[in-house]
């Protein structure tokens, strides 16, 4: 299920509801989210107000994301792309070995361990392996830098039947990222907590996570 599901507790917004079941294929998901390190290698450019090999890029439209996955692929001759928000989503939750956290990998008790939010980060962004991992494995799909995905945004789960591998509206005027950051109270890092911005649009708070659905 994605959504406000019981865990979620009363900071569920409107966007966030009603939970609904969804089944996404098989797919790809990086480890952590794109590192200044190889954008500036891709991109020959480095846009992150915070600056660091190992911290993520920020500072990134969802147009200059869609660029930089191009050039990607082209030199390494990859079919990576960004996230579904249901992909995001199911692996955000612990996919499979989900254990109904609140969280990416755990709950208000131990966040820290975990989460880097406006009340641990010291305002800043950390490296991309810092912190704990989730049940699959994955660091930060809750906190330090959130994640552009794929999806136009749309406001209400109700309004959206599709259940198997959906991948949002085919139009609109803005886009979903998703995870929270280092400047979001932890609330705002939930699993299920959505966000939205227009394609051109640059942010400190925001970079992306690679997925592919074949290599």
């Amino acid at each position: 299920d994605i959504g406000a599901t019981p865990e979620q507790g009363i900071y569920a917004a409107y966007d966030e509801k009603p939970s609904i079941r969804v089944s996404v294929n098989d797919y790809y998901i990086g480890e952590t989210v794109v590192s200044q390190e190889l954008w500036e290698y891709v991109m020959k450019n480095n846009p992150s107000h915070f600056k660091g090999a190992k911290l993520p890029v920020e500072r990134v439209s969802w147009e200059e994301c869609l660029e930089f996955i191009n050039k990607l692929n082209s030199i390494t001759g990859c079919k990576f792309r960004m996230l579904t928000e249901a992909e995001w989503e199911f692996a955000a939750r612990g996919g499979t070995k989900t254990k109904h956290y609140k969280y990416s990998g755990c709950d208000d008790s131990n966040k820290n361990d975990y989460v880097w939010h406006k009340e641990n980060s010291h305002t800043q962004s950390h490296d991309i392996k810092s912190g704990l991992p989730n049940e699959l494995g994955i660091y930060c799909m809750s906190g330090n830098i959130g994640e552009w995905c794929q999806d136009w945004y749309f406001n209400s789960y109700a309004n959206n039947g599709i259940s198997n591998n959906p991948t949002g509206p085919t139009s609109g005027t803005t886009k979903v990222y998703r995870g929270g950051s280092w400047g979001d109270k932890a609330m705002n890092c939930r699993v299920s907590k959505r966000f939205n911005m227009n394609p051109n649009y640059r942010n400190k708070l925001v970079g992306l996570r690679l997925a592919a659905t074949n290599l």
